[in-house]
């Protein structure tokens, strides 16, 4: 069975994860979303909210590409989680150059601390590149629509975060 860990921090999900998640899916039998509890980002949305929308969103991903997508939060290593979800893949979403440069390392590293875990990159489409879960929020911030970039139950949460009357 082909295991792979496409980790993240998910704040939020958006359509350029989903891609990732729904091409991954294309070579893997289970795929984990790792959810990274990093408490140095101060995420808009709490873990469980994380944890709560990926769920929501790969009900219809799991349906479609017919593999088991599952949610699981960490806190520790990237290849310890690896180890514990028994995935023998990381995946990684590019959008650029500069990821590649972050990216490099992290391989680089993760190599050295397990040899037996792959990385394998892939390319957002070319209608993602721009996405971002950093500039979603900035957008939703300002009042501005943020519908291109996650889906309508994402939009919904980014409104409410940001005016609670909503």
């Amino acid at each position: 069975m082909r295991i792979g860990l496409y980790p993240g921090t998910f704040d939020p999900i958006t359509m350029g994860h989903i891609d990732i998640i729904r091409r991954a899916s294309a070579f893997l039998d289970r795929l984990v979303i790792g959810v990274a509890i990093n408490r140095d980002k101060g995420p808009l949305f709490d873990l469980d909210e994380r944890v709560a929308m990926i769920e929501a969103e790969c009900v219809s991903l799991s349906e479609q590409t017919g593999i088991e997508i599952v949610v699981h939060p960490f806190e520790n290593l990237l290849i310890d989680c690896a180890r514990d979800v028994n995935a023998t893949i990381i995946v990684r979403g590019l959008r650029a150059v500069a990821d590649f440069e972050y990216e490099f390392q992290m391989v680089g590293m993760n190599r050295a601390l397990d040899d037996s875990v792959e990385t394998v990159f892939l390319m957002a489409e070319a209608r993602h590149q721009a996405i971002a879960s950093k500039l979603v929020k900035e957008i939703a911030r300002l009042g501005g629509d943020v519908s291109k970039f996650v889906t309508a139950p994402v939009r919904q949460a980014l409104i409410k975060k940001f005016d609670p009357s909503k």
